[in-house]
């Protein structure tokens, strides 16, 4: 059986690979989805685009420098290594928050509230990490531990789901598509929620997001063979799972005690042009 190639085409001698396709076309989409949500609660556009020009490539760098962070044994010995991005080798974790310092220091410059554009990305940026786990797909990588052929087709896949799955001489785990799964059910889950009166106060989209995601990921987690440890004892991204889990249901809570201080997600941008204008 043979594996589906993660080449899609060629532009002359450039190869361009399935994952990119799937990382871009999931980044369109979010940022489509973004804009559209932007306008409902008074954030121009333009301040989205200009946030997400400087958001990739912060989220790009971050996540590759937090998978060569707790790789250092390997990459101090090929530094030449470093930049090759393209031959895999990158942390969602890092990239979300590589994303989330340019958030909060793009909104606190242009006077837009970090805790609305945090709800307003949350949905789409965890859509978007559920079609990007298909580029993994294609490059038959974050895949889990040795299960049976009998197992994957009792999942009901199709099969070139199944075909795709067997690696290195045995058939793995697809934990690329339990994350899959688990994020575009978080994103219907949000999108489902998000507008209903007086539900969310603004944050609590995004916490939400951060509990769903890190809920999902430390189970999922703990089903790969590829993850980054620490000190060869625990998982790095378990461990940040259950910090995330906990640090948002706790400061959730905290931020409800505090009332009417806090806005509600639909009352969007207090310091828009149309809300600065009907308060004058």
């Amino acid at each position: 059986m043979a594996a589906l190639n993660p080449i899609a085409f060629h532009l002359g001698p450039i190869e361009v690979h399935w994952y990119g396709i799937f990382i871009a076309s999931a980044v369109i989409i979010a940022v489509y989805l973004a804009v559209r949500e932007g306008n409902r609660r008074s954030v121009d556009a333009d301040d989205i685009y200009d946030m997400i020009l400087w958001a990739l490539p912060a989220a790009i760098i971050a996540a590759r420098a937090y998978y060569v962070a707790f790789e250092w044994p390997y990459y101090s010995k090929h530094l030449g290594e470093i930049i090759r991005i393209w031959d895999g080798g990158i942390a969602i974790y890092g990239s979300l928050i590589g994303a989330g310092l340019v958030v909060f220091f793009f909104c606190r410059a242009r006077f837009i509230p970090v805790w609305l554009m945090l709800d307003i990305a949350a949905p789409t940026v965890i859509m978007a990490q559920g079609i990007g786990r298909w580029g993994n797909f294609m490059n038959q990588e974050a895949f889990g531990q040795i299960t049976s052929l009998s197992f994957l087709q009792g999942l009901h896949l199709p099969q070139f789901i199944i075909n795709q799955m067997f690696i290195n001489g045995a058939y793995r785990q697809p934990t690329f598509l339990y994350e899959s799964t688990w994020d575009i059910l978080g994103f219907i889950v949000l999108m489902s929620l998000r507008h209903r009166t007086g539900l969310f106060k603004q944050g609590e989209v995004f916490l939400s997001y951060v509990i769903w995601y890190s809920f999902g990921r430390f189970f999922i987690e703990g089903m790969r063979t590829d993850s980054l440890m620490l000190m060869n004892v625990i998982r790095v991204s378990q461990l940040l799972s259950v910090v995330l889990f906990v640090g948002a249901i706790g400061l959730m809570l905290y931020r409800r005690r505090l009332g009417s201080q806090i806005p509600m997600y639909l009352e969007g941008n207090p310091f828009s042009k149309k809300a600065v204008k009907a308060k004058n």
